[in-house]
């Protein structure tokens, strides 16, 4: 343990160490198929020597259109102003106009085939006040993403071409609930919202006789002993979003024995349906509006640190996880032996402050979290708590894997997502 230890720290800056694979493009030289093929945007007209040079990790070089014109609609960031990370770029970005129609039958709508060239016909900024389509009784959305990937691009190709379809299917099953804003959505698909029983009232005397409405008449409506939750529909979204990514990340698990699906990628997705932003973030980046000059924040990063008490507790519940070789509790710096018995700082998964303990042989193994800030690390290992993929992921030279303390939920209650009604 030791060894492997001393390995990952001196390799601390250096990104994963754990899972990588020896090409950018395949997890240790997998003869599996990729899911879909990599390239560079098309827009750029990079040559086979341009992308090469793109990739020097010295120059880091910033590539721009080679005409002066306006970007597509579908251009992403992470494509361009990040392209010389490496060789197959490992961030990945998506636009989309989708339509979500109500399923009929085995007949799944997907977004919209005419999306490429919908979204090929748009300048930037144009088109955003999309509503319902009368003619296809559909409800017509923005999607847009981003992707940052490690130690492959497997994952975040993936992702970016798929993530959108699940979005969809997820709003499929409630497209129709979204349009009739005047109604509550119902708890129970199919059934007919019910009306509230007007309130009665009986003499003493009524009662006794055991009048209709009475207690324990035959007429009386059975006992009520609590109040339905009233579910608005913006929660309705939030949930979709959250099964999507559920989905996606399954996909990817599953895809992996058939397909080469390298790494694993942070996710940020923006839907703008209906006249509303939702902002789902699982990993690290960053969304914000900036209007007026104002910048609004519209999520929080998701790392070792912010995320400690749920690793924390995550481990102490199954303690299995850790392998021997890793404590759940947290340290101001690495327990050393000759400090056995002695009193120091500590904080488990239920404190915020910090507090005393008496060393032990178990504080000596490996913090479950190492580190502090950027170089905060979960099993030496990974520096984000939230994405898709990276289920191969393992701890350096050993057969612990990471993924069960990876989530791949964007955001959590209360925050989950935020909402910003558009100008």
């Amino acid at each position: 343990m030791l060894t492997r230890v001393k390995s990952a720290v001196a390799n601390f800056m250096g990104g994963i160490m754990a899972g990588g694979s020896s090409s950018e493009h395949g997890g240790g030289g997998s003869d599996l198929p990729l899911r879909f093929p990599y390239g560079r945007p098309e827009f750029l007209g990079l040559s086979q020597d341009e992308v090469e040079c793109s990739a020097d990790h010295i120059a880091r070089p910033i590539l721009i259109l080679k005409e002066t014109r306006r970007l597509p609609w579908a251009t992403g960031y992470a494509e361009v102003i990040n392209a010389g990370k490496s060789t197959h770029n490992e961030d990945q970005a998506s636009c989309e106009v989708l339509t979500v129609k109500k399923k009929v039958g085995a007949i799944i709508s997907t977004p919209n085939r005419n999306s490429a060239k919908r979204r090929s016909s748009l300048p930037n900024g144009e088109g955003l006040q999309l509503k319902e389509n009368a003619d296809s009784e559909g409800i017509s959305c923005h999607y847009w993403s981003l992707f940052d990937g490690h130690a492959g691009s497997g994952a975040a190709v993936v992702a970016s071409r798929l993530l959108q379809h699940h979005v969809t299917e997820q709003l499929q099953d409630i497209v129709e609930v979204l349009k009739n804003t005047a109604v509550l959505p119902p708890t129970c698909l199919g059934e007919e919202p019910e009306a509230t029983p007007a309130a009665r009232t009986l003499t003493r005397a009524a009662s006794l006789r055991g009048g209709v409405g009475a207690p324990g008449s035959p007429g009386t409506p059975p006992a009520r002993f609590f109040t339905e939750k009233k579910i608005p529909h913006e929660s309705l979204v939030v949930g979709a979003l959250e099964s999507a990514f559920r989905d996606m990340d399954l996909q990817i698990e599953r895809e992996r024995s058939s397909y080469n699906i390298s790494g694993g990628c942070t996710a940020l997705v923006v839907v703008c349906l209906l006249g509303k932003l939702y902002v789902a973030n699982a990993g690290d980046s960053r969304a914000i509006i900036i209007r007026n000059g104002e910048i609004i924040p519209m999520s929080s990063e998701f790392t070792p640190e912010t995320e400690r008490q749920r690793l924390q507790y995550l481990a102490f519940m199954q303690p299995h996880l850790l392998g021997n070789e890793f404590t759940h509790l947290e340290f101001p710096r690495r327990v050393q032996r000759k400090e056995l018995g002695k009193k120091m700082l500590y904080r488990d998964f239920n404190m915020t402050g910090w507090a005393y303990k008496t060393i032990e042989d178990d504080d000596l193994k490996f913090p479950l979290i190492y580190g502090e800030g950027k170089k905060a690390r979960v099993m030496a290992t990974i520096g984000v708590t939230r994405g898709l993929g990276d289920h191969d992921l393992k701890v350096h030279d050993s057969n612990i894997y990471i993924k069960p303390f990876l989530s791949s939920a964007p955001e959590g209650l209360p925050q989950m997502l935020l909402l910003q009604r558009l100008p």
